[in-house]
């Protein structure tokens, strides 16, 4: 990393420790000059919030308090490639030397400059001088296995020997071949004889027991293909704008047909997700028709419950309470059950709890009882005062005596009226008013009877 103090040495400036700042044009042009003594004031720097230690070090140090580095420079020596290190060695010599290259047979020499150690060597570029093996055949080979009756042994050595100094190019082996002497040829009838020479030829040579590879070059399909292609380069505007309309015209159809398909699978999924639901109807309304039928035909016994705790069954509508439906889970095993039932023992909690319900009917029926026994009382009293104002303003005490009380009949029909329902409901304060307003009524048409 180059810095300031590297600066200073390069153009011979002289600076002590305290002149860690930067170069100013000042001092490059009164280098000469004695710079008067400076008190440098130590300043702080503080790392800015959000900033990492090491990206802040790379701007200031305390140990280095140099400006940062003027030049990039890369030090590191890992995946790329070694630096030339220049020392105090000789410089290898190099020569300007002849050469030929192998690849070419006409002989031509050239020169160029090249290491003095690597005189006499070959040329290092004639490697890449491949050439292709074209297969060499013999006269009887050619009447044996090559005889073809559009072909002479003439035209094929011709076309060989083309195709070996052309590194089978057929265009250009097309352009040199010889239509003059020979009968013209297409590009696609001498690749056929050339393929078909060579497959015959590695047949022959190939040893029993081995399947050699063999090229088939297919000429009609070569000649097709160009033929298409030809087509296609030669058409007018007209029909290129055609072509794409159609072209166009395919692709909408095709969307079209996807969504149709696409509309009919949704539709096929509703059709089979109802037929479902309409079968699953069906079993559930025949599954539960059969267990009616077997609950019908065979009532199962009731299980006796194992645990020690046990609740009244509540079966009637109305108010209920919540003990009357308390039971335990079937769920709560043997061990949870004993703990329980030795918890209320030692408690003093009867396992067999009373019927609450039970309880609070017959305290209403109590109060009921209560209540009418009180109403009757008043009755009574109130009879017993109409009873003696009649007996003053009656001709007899006879007649008066008789009529004040009621006759057996009467008090029938008063009984029947005041049944106590001691099972039912209490009675609410309308009914209570009612009853009172219609034994009143009636107490005091008995007593106006003549």
């Amino acid at each position: 990393m180059a810095t300031g103090a590297d600066v200073r040495d390069i153009l011979e400036l002289a600076g002590g420790d305290n002149d860690s700042g930067p170069i100013s044009k000042k001092d490059i042009i009164n280098s000469d000059r004695k710079k008067a003594k400076k008190v440098t004031e130590t300043l702080t720097f503080k790392r800015p919030e959000g900033m990492h230690r090491e990206v802040y070090a790379l701007l200031y140090s305390d140990k280095n308090r140099d400006a940062p580095p003027l030049l990039p420079s890369d030090t590191t020596q890992g995946y790329r490639t070694v630096k030339a290190k220049l020392g105090c060695k000789k410089v290898r010599p190099w020569k300007w030397m002849p050469f030929s290259n192998p690849a070419r047979k006409d002989g031509a020499i050239f020169h160029h400059w090249r290491r003095a150690a690597e005189e006499g060597k070959d040329y290092p570029f004639a490697r890449f001088n491949k050439t292709v093996q074209v297969p060499v055949y013999s006269e009887q080979e050619y009447q044996m296995y090559l005889h073809d009756d559009g072909w002479t042994k003439a035209e094929t050595d011709h076309l060989f020997d083309l195709c070996k100094r052309f590194d089978l190019r057929f265009i250009v082996v097309h352009d040199r071949y010889d239509h003059q002497q020979y009968r013209k040829r297409s590009v696609e009838d001498l690749k056929e004889r050339y393929y078909n020479v060579c497959g015959k030829l590695t047949k022959v040579r190939a040893g029993t027991g081995t399947e050699p590879k063999i090229y088939i070059f297919d000429a009609g399909h070569e000649r097709r293909r160009k033929e298409q292609l030809e087509r296609l380069f030669s058409r007018t505007p007209e029909q290129v704008a055609e072509e794409e309309y159609l072209i166009q015209e395919l692709r909408k159809i095709e969307t079209r047909k996807k969504e149709r398909e696409k509309k009919a699978q949704d539709l096929q999924k509703l059709i089979t997700a109802a037929d479902t639901t309409t079968e699953m109807r069906r079993a559930e309304r025949k599954a539960t028709k059969k267990k009616l039928a077997q609950k019908r035909e065979t009532e199962k016994p009731a299980v006796p419950e194992t645990a020690g705790i046990k609740f009244p069954d509540f079966k009637s509508a109305g108010v209920s309470l919540r003990s009357q439906r308390m039971k335990l889970p079937s769920s709560v095993g043997q061990k949870k059950i004993k703990a329980i039932e030795q918890i209320l023992t030692e408690q003093g909690v009867d396992l067999n709890p009373i019927d609450l319900v039970l309880v609070y009917e017959l305290k209403q029926a109590y109060s009921n009882c209560e209540y009418e026994q009180q109403m009757l009382r008043h009755r009574y009293d109130a009879l017993l005062k109409a009873g003696g104002a009649v007996t003053l303003l009656s001709e007899s005490s006879g007649a008066a005596d008789s009529q004040s009380w009621p006759s057996v009949d009467d008090i029938k029909t008063e009984a029947k009226e005041q049944i106590i329902d001691v099972v039912g409901a209490p009675l609410t304060p309308n009914s209570r008013k009612r009853r009172e307003s219609a034994s009143s009524s009636s107490s005091i048409k008995k007593v106006k009877k003549p």
